[in-house]
């Protein structure tokens, strides 16, 4: 980087061409279950929906017609959805989903290397072709062409690829015009970072900018990623420090990062979360959920081979609530217990609830070591102590073999309680072959 004054620059010629393709598939959840049904993916009306049973479910899919038509995004609750005597409304079936992905991805594999692959989201692939290009002859964007040949022709799947000199630019290409070209194939080099990245008109429309940072980015006066690529980077350096360096450098079109190295972060950390599907308002009901997750996130220390020192609990109250809700955490014994884990959420829990109407429940549990050594303390028995880890480790043994239905608690019978019906999904949502029509 170069500059003097406020004229920097950076100097392209230091920087590497990967060829990176940035593939995304259009709509994907929607447009499978449009292909199963044999309806067009980009003219048919259809939604996917979490918890259509329910007013308070949540499009996880929509169609483009159906966002075009109707107005249907994928925040659109249930309630919210206008009739249309054409309209589609499924339920999600994850294991399909998933089962196109690795379809779609083997497909990439014929041309190129594993290591040159990173499959970002279920939806949503970085390839480098740039090793792949002498060995079939061609271009990055003959190589776009032939995958999305490839993939119409084997899964009728529309998807739309943005080209670019690095991950960054290729992400910026597809989200900015390749959406929006005849191809659906677009391509953003550095030399035309001027005429391309400077000229993206919402700030949240660029990689690593949301709403919050936009506002500190105003603050400074920037109102655009022109603004952002021109400001002092030694005073952006000074007042954000890293991010700061790195949002000028994406402004710029640099991007480092390395499509093979796969990143591990500094801190572990294990949980999960549940939105729930109506507003939890008996406290007993919200204790049961939250008891169960708690367990499941211990189940999974236990699996990798983790105990853990500090507990987090995050709660959201209904939108209907003045306050947002409340989010803590306590340091805590090293423990992989589902019994001593769940009392320590109860515990956070029954310290700040005020008893607002609750629609979101989070765990999880950082700080964590390797081992499984059993610390005993001076207020329990060590015979209670090791009674209870082999009642952790039988119970994961059964659940692993047989399923989550061969043995939980009976308050998962009652009312409110949601681990069952969850057991039963994938990535939170409906996995099986229901819905089909």
């Amino acid at each position: 980087m170069y500059g003097s004054g406020y004229q920097q620059y950076f100097d392209y010629s230091d920087e590497k061409v990967d060829d990176i393709l940035c593939i995304d598939m259009k709509s994907f959840y929607a447009s499978v279950e449009c292909i199963e049904r044999g309806l067009d993916p980009l003219k048919a009306l259809l939604v996917v929906m979490s918890g259509s049973d329910s007013p308070g479910g949540l499009a996880l899919a929509t169609s483009p017609k159906a966002k075009e038509l109707l107005g249907i995004d994928n925040v659109t609750r249930n309630f919210q959805i206008p009739y249309h005597k054409d309209l589609h409304i499924v339920p999600p079936r994850m294991n399909l989903y998933i089962k196109k992905n690795v379809e779609i991805n083997n497909i990439f594999r014929r041309y190129v290397a594993d290591e040159d692959i990173l499959i970002y989201s279920i939806d949503e692939t970085f390839v480098r072709v740039k090793a792949s290009k002498k060995l079939f002859n061609l271009s990055p964007y003959q190589f776009a062409e032939r995958f999305k040949h490839d993939i119409q022709k084997e899964t009728r799947l529309p998807c739309t690829i943005g080209i670019g000199d690095n991950m960054l630019l290729s992400k910026l290409a597809l989200d900015n015009a390749a959406k929006h070209a005849p191809s659906m194939i677009a391509t953003w080099h550095y030399q035309d970072v001027p005429n391309t990245v400077w000229q993206i008109k919402n700030m949240t429309d660029f990689w690593g900018i949301n709403r919050r940072t936009e506002k500190r980015l105003n603050n400074k006066g920037i109102y655009s990623i022109y603004d952002l690529a021109h400001h002092d980077f030694f005073e952006m350096k000074e007042s954000m420090g890293v991010m700061g360096q790195q949002l000028i450098a994406h402004a710029w079109g640099i991007d480092r990062s390395n499509i093979s190295e796969v990143y591990q972060p500094k801190s572990k950390s294990i949980g999960n979360s549940q939105v729930l599907m109506k507003d939890y308002v008996k406290v007993n009901e919200t204790k049961i959920v939250l008891r169960e997750i708690a367990e499941q996130v211990a189940t999974r220390l236990r699996k990798k081979g983790y105990q853990t020192n500090c507990v987090h609990l995050s709660v959201g109250y209904s939108r209907s609530e003045p306050t947002p809700g409340f989010s803590r955490q306590m340091s805590i014994p090293k423990t992989n217990s589902s019994k001593k884990l769940a009392s320590y959420c109860l515990l956070l829990f029954d310290k700040f609830y005020d008893g607002s109407a609750v629609r979101n429940l989070s765990v999880n549990y950082s700080k964590l070591s390797d081992g499984d050594i059993l610390q005993l303390n001076l207020f329990e028995q060590p015979e209670e102590l090791v009674s209870q880890k082999i009642l952790d480790e039988t119970i994961d043994g059964i659940r692993e073999k047989y399923g989550f239905d061969a043995i939980y608690h009976a308050s998962s019978r009652l009312e409110g309680a949601t681990a069952i019906n969850r057991s039963h999904l994938v990535g939170g949502h409906a996995g099986g072959m229901d819905g089909l029509t």
